[in-house]
């Protein structure tokens, strides 16, 4: 049986006087599988985007947590996740990005799966020259489908199958963005970069949705968004972030700006808001553009990051738009060696969590105490 971390307990106090998630979480080996069930497959996690695979057939194998996924829109054109295994000997199904023009064919033995996940081919399964046996029944012998929901674009996937639906799980989250429940339209090549960063993936989501840190982090975007100008979020068991009133449009030499969501409320004119979507999806809205960055762990001390930039029309000016994704890819740069700092110190056997400031951090102990009491409830049932 699992013993509860009674330092879990110190983390649920307020938040002037809780303390962070203990060293641990950010450096063991163990409580990142823990935390691969507690805190990933749980509830609804973000795999990749929708957009990695925009057209019909288009596949891309991810390992996510050590997990063989297959992202694959198939000929329906909805977008799936299956394990990207066999059903015969577990073999790797496929190994690079590509395109699927007919079915998807195991490199073993050649059994074969329709892009929507059927079992369609079974060469030789009876012997040589029969395709078929009375004691297998292909039916039952498709792909493993993961559970998944398309909402902005993201993946979201639920690995344990039985989270609440994504809608409903979701719904302060959707109802606080309603504004902007139209048509997203990705960048393009232009409008996603990786970064890698050797750090806990927490630590990059706690960096995020606080603003604390932008007078002495990002002095560029400081000098015209101050932290005067931000705003705490915190909706306790799903996100926490901030928001700017002082939004202000990126223009290109000749004065154009990008097009604006249609529809939008007043406030949006120079408001914007970034939420830090448990566990690992990071999130920005504005009049004219989104983002969408996964975070995906490569274990318990390195993170890659998969940034997306969109837009409401689906024709902007490049020149723009590659001004645009290089100003954000200067901002997340700044906070590389912010959250590689941080998980170096959580190699010093005195830190015991951190503190919080009161007026400050309120999103960053949201998520602390989100994470503790998901990781409490799985010591618990262990």
């Amino acid at each position: 049986m699992t013993v509860l971390d009674p330092r879990l307990a110190d983390v649920n106090k307020p938040t002037a006087e809780a303390r962070g998630l203990p060293n641990a979480h950010y450096t063991d080996p163990d409580k990142f599988i823990e935390e691969r069930d507690a805190l990933f497959g749980a509830g609804w996690a973000g795999l990749a985007v929708a957009s990695d695979v925009p057209e019909i057939g288009d596949a891309v194998p991810i390992t996510f947590l050590d997990i063989p996924l297959l992202l694959i829109r198939g000929r329906d054109n909805v977008v799936r996740v299956f394990q990207n295994i066999c059903r015969h000997r577990g073999m790797i199904l496929v190994s690079e990005p590509r395109r699927i023009e007919g079915a998807i064919r195991c490199p073993y033995h050649s059994w074969c799966y329709s892009t929507q996940g059927q079992l369609v081919a079974t060469p030789h399964v009876g012997g040589p020259g029969f395709n078929s046996h009375k004691d297998m029944d292909r039916a039952t012998l498709g792909l493993i489908e993961v559970r998944s929901h398309v909402w902005r674009d993201v993946v979201w996937i639920n690995l344990s199958g039985d989270a609440p639906a994504f809608e409903d799980a979701m719904r302060d989250v959707i109802a606080r963005w309603a504004d902007f429940e139209k048509p997203l339209f990705h960048g393009g090549d232009d409008s996603r970069f990786t970064l890698t960063v050797d750090s806990n993936w927490k630590l990059a989501v706690e960096n995020y949705c606080e603003s604390y840190h932008l007078p002495w982090v990002h002095p560029g975007l400081n000098s015209y968004s101050r932290l005067e100008d931000h705003y705490n979020i915190e909706i306790e068991g799903v996100t926490s972030g901030q928001g700017t009133l002082v939004y202000r449009q990126l223009q290109s030499d000749t004065g154009a700006v990008f097009p604006d969501y249609a529809d939008l409320d007043p406030k949006w004119d120079a408001g914007a808001e970034y939420l830090s979507i448990y566990p690992n999806v990071l999130l920005g809205v504005h009049r004219d553009h989104a983002f969408a960055i996964i975070l995906r762990p490569n274990g318990p001390n390195q993170t890659e990051e998969f940034i997306h930039i969109y837009y409401a029309t689906p024709d902007t000016d490049i020149s723009l738009r590659q001004k645009n994704a290089e100003q954000w890819k200067v901002v997340f740069e700044e906070d590389i060696f912010v959250v590689e700092g941080m998980q170096r110190g959580r190699r010093a056997p005195g830190f015991d969590g951190g503190r919080f400031s009161p007026a400050m951090d309120g999103p960053t102990h949201c998520f602390h105490k989100w994470a503790a009491g998901r990781i409490t409830r799985h010591q618990s049932q262990a």
